[in-house]
């Protein structure tokens, strides 16, 4: 039964497969028949190209030609405008640059930018005549623009009058009014004098100094231009040499002006030092003047006018201030070279004082490598100033030890030389921070401070060594204590009231209070010793068959001729001292005072108990007013007239 079931089936797969085939071949049959029209369409489109492409060369041929003619025609536009702008330069610059400067500069800046399109325009046959043309006449212009740079620089720098600098200054650096020369008084300093540099220089720290315009600001920027071109030209050297010998003469005719002198080293040792101090001291002025104002304001203008001119300003710079820096440094190496002295030591620590205060500034303006050679020089001179102080310090010292001058103060007061040192010491210590760092610079490892503490006091022993030698030229050992009690009790005071006793220290001070007192005691030991032997009971025994009587009218063996005699010395005695003694001195106030009372507490009790004892002696006999001459009152007055120093033929008060 399954296999009579599937015959109809069959027969029906069998049709489609057939109606399958059929539908494939006609498929085929129509896409042989596309492929064939295409194959025909290809075959005309190759047909119509080829016959087109004669058309589409000319075509673009004409395209490229009218591309070429409107590059032509715009190049050519070009041209004719750089050549009508370079007749519009040329005109202006024929004109010259004092008509419009501005519309010069202008033509010069188009003229260049002529020569570069021309120097970049290839194909242009006539380029190298165009350049060449325009060379020249940018050559002209630049001469042109010289000689404007040149009159407009020298019409505009003027020396700059000593009164508007000194209004630059702080008011406690401006000179006195009335003074000569309008130099003001700025003379050098002395061990008399009653400056303190240090105090003056704390008070400067802060102060402010106003450079002024040594070219109106107005025309800088004119002048930046006009150089400028000249830069861009190539004319350097020329810029230089019209800047330098423009603005050099004027910076030289400004510090004439101040009162700077050119001084050659033979002129310094010849000058008188009274003279060659007070110029020392116009020089510190003038230093501070020059670095701070003059060379500050000439380092302003050349950063102006040549800024972005790569190192020409510092070259400029250079150049206008190294004759001016030269004759202000020549004369602080002529001091810092000249025979050594004691009293210039104050002169060169100014100097140096300045040229430190003045070293930064000397760094920042005197900048970069054409100012290097200036530099050093500055540099230069502050340590051979550093030198030469520290030198003369030395010399110092050993001119104290050694001192022999034959004056004597024939009244023992303070020796000329005592007071020298001491005023020289005192006044040093104003410089003290001054000398700490002059040390400092020359001792390794230590802050200055101890060095100084060590030479004052080897100064001071130098001092005492050579009183000691001068004391021994008195032949009356109590004038020689008294000198030396005098001089030393000045160095003590003079120390204790001055920054010196901060160095010394107090066992110093204490030390030599001691010693004074010692020299008080030795002189009435050897003043006084032997009149006081008068009024002694020892001796007063007869140990002959003289008359002798009791004190009170009896008899005990006192001889009244020897008490006579006593009496007799001591008159004698001691009107020589007052005589002798009045002349002395003793100028500290309080010191006389404390001698006198010391001579009295001595004298007078023994004067007085003489008396009473003894006085009725003598008293009881004949013309007792020719032994008793005196009360102790009468010498109490008359020791109040001992160290006045009174003169020999001053009547007695």
């Amino acid at each position: 039964m399954a296999v009579v079931a599937a015959a109809p089936g069959g027969d029906s797969l069998s049709a489609r497969a057939a109606t399958m085939r059929e539908s494939l071949q006609k498929s085929q049959t129509i896409t042989d028949s596309v492929v064939s029209i295409l194959g025909s369409f290809d075959h005309r489109l190759s047909a119509l190209e080829t016959a087109m492409r004669p058309t589409q060369i000319r075509t673009h041929s004409i395209r490229k030609a009218h591309e070429n003619i409107d590059k032509t025609l715009k190049a050519a536009e070009v041209i004719l405008a750089q050549f009508d702008l370079s007749r519009q330069a040329e005109s202006k610059i024929l004109r010259g640059p004092r008509e419009d400067l501005e519309s010069y500069l202008e033509a010069i800046d188009q003229l260049r930018r002529n020569i570069r399109f021309f120097s970049s325009t290839k194909g242009f046959r006539s380029s190298d005549g165009v350049i060449s043309d325009a060379n020249g006449l940018l050559a002209k212009a630049i001469s042109k623009l010289e000689e404007e740079f040149k009159q407009l620089l020298l019409s505009y720098s003027k020396p700059v009058e000593p009164e508007r600098l000194f209004d630059c200054l702080p008011t406690s650096l401006r000179p006195s009014s009335g003074s000569p020369g309008n130099q003001g008084d700025y003379g050098g300093k002395n061990p008399s004098s009653n400056n303190h540099p240090e105090h003056h220089n704390s008070n400067l720290e802060n102060a402010v100094y106003t450079p002024p315009a040594l070219i109106p600001l107005r025309v800088l920027p004119l002048l930046h231009d006009l150089a400028q071109q000249m830069f861009q030209a190539g004319h350097h050297q020329q810029l230089l040499i019209i800047y330098r010998d423009t603005r050099s003469s004027v910076l030289e005719a400004s510090l004439h002006k101040l009162g700077v002198e050119k001084l050659s080293k033979d002129d310094v040792q010849k000058m008188q030092w009274e003279i060659l101090e007070a110029k020392i001291g116009n020089w510190i002025h003038y230093m501070r003047i020059a670095v701070k104002l003059l060379f500050a304001g000439e380092r302003k203008v050349c950063d102006q006018m040549f800024e972005t001119f790569d190192s020409l300003g510092d070259q400029c710079f250079a150049e206008v201030t190294r004759s001016s820096v030269s004759v202000l440094l020549s004369f602080g190496e002529a001091i810092a070279n000249s025979k050594r002295s004691p009293e210039k030591l104050f002169v060169l620590l100014d100097m140096y004082e300045i040229m430190r205060e003045l070293h930064s500034e000397i760094e920042t303006i005197f900048i970069g490598k054409a100012c290097a050679e200036i530099r050093e020089s500055a540099s230069s001179l502050t340590k051979r100033l550093a030198q030469t102080a520290k030198s003369t310090f030395g010399d110092f010292e050993e001119a104290v030890e050694r001192d022999a001058t034959k004056t004597a103060v024939t009244d023992g007061t303070v020796h000329p030389l005592t007071s020298y040192v001491i005023n020289y010491v005192k006044f040093l210590f104003d410089y003290q921070s001054t000398l700490k760092q002059l040390f400092k610079e020359f001792e390794n490892g230590d802050e200055g401070g101890s060095q100084l503490a060590a030479v004052t006091m080897q100064i001071m022993q130098a001092l005492q060594t050579n009183l000691d030698g001068k004391s021994k030229q008195y032949r009356d050992p109590a004038l020689t204590h008294l000198f030396l009690m005098n001089n030393i009790h000045y160095m003590v005071r003079s120390v204790r009231r001055s920054e010196a006793k901060d160095l010394l220290g107090d066992d110093w001070v204490q030390r030599h209070r001691r010693i004074v007192q010692q020299h008080a005691n030795q002189y009435k030991r050897n003043a006084w010793g032997k009149i006081l032997q008068c009024l002694s009971i020892q001796g007063l025994t007869s140990s002959g068959g003289g008359s002798s009587v009791a004190a009170d009218g009896g008899s005990s063996g006192v001889s009244r001729a020897i008490v006579k005699d006593r009496f007799k010395t001591f008159n004698m005695q001691f009107e020589e001292f007052h005589q002798k003694q009045s002349q002395w001195t003793v100028p500290d106030t309080e010191l006389r005072e404390s001698l006198r009372l010391a001579v009295a507490e001595v004298l007078l009790p023994a004067y007085r108990s003489f008396i009473k004892r003894y006085g009725p002696l003598v008293e009881s006999g004949k013309n007792p007013q020719k032994y008793i001459r005196y009360t102790a009152e009468d010498l109490e007055r008359m020791l109040g007239e001992f160290f006045e120093g009174r003169n020999v033929n001053e009547p007695r008060r």
